[in-house]
């Protein structure tokens, strides 16, 4: 409960870029959450499918027409992001550093499900 509290703080304090950065970051997240969970685990893509159409539903509401790309890229650059640590983490060689992917990757997500009442 403190996680979810301290993190609806904090987006509520930052500016109105920062919180369409913050939606556009997890909407980006959450595809490469749910496409890496396509193959590994199918039952919970459907949860993450789900927490991303949510976010996405938020997003565009928050979008104005002339941000469309801009969002789009950052959505872009964090889907890649997340598929890079979700990818290290089940491939790396060298299990520190796929132990630190995998931490890093549900850290990310779990900061966007933070915000999502399911």
């Amino acid at each position: 409960m403190g996680g979810f509290f301290s993190a609806t703080v904090a987006l509520a304090r930052s500016s109105g870029d920062d919180q369409l950065r913050f939606f556009a970051t997890c909407a980006g997240r959450l595809s490469a959450q749910m496409e890496f969970q396509w193959l590994f685990d199918g039952d919970a893509s459907e949860q993450t499918k789900r927490q991303r159409a949510s976010v996405v539903d938020i997003l565009e509401a928050m979008t104005p027409d002339a941000r469309g790309r801009e969002i789009l890229s950052w959505r872009i650059e964090a889907k890649q992001a997340q598929a890079v640590l979700l990818s290290r983490g089940t491939f790396d060689q060298d299990p520190r550093g796929a132990r630190i992917a995998n931490i890093l990757a549900l850290r990310r997500i779990d900061e966007c499900r933070s915000l999502l009442l399911s």
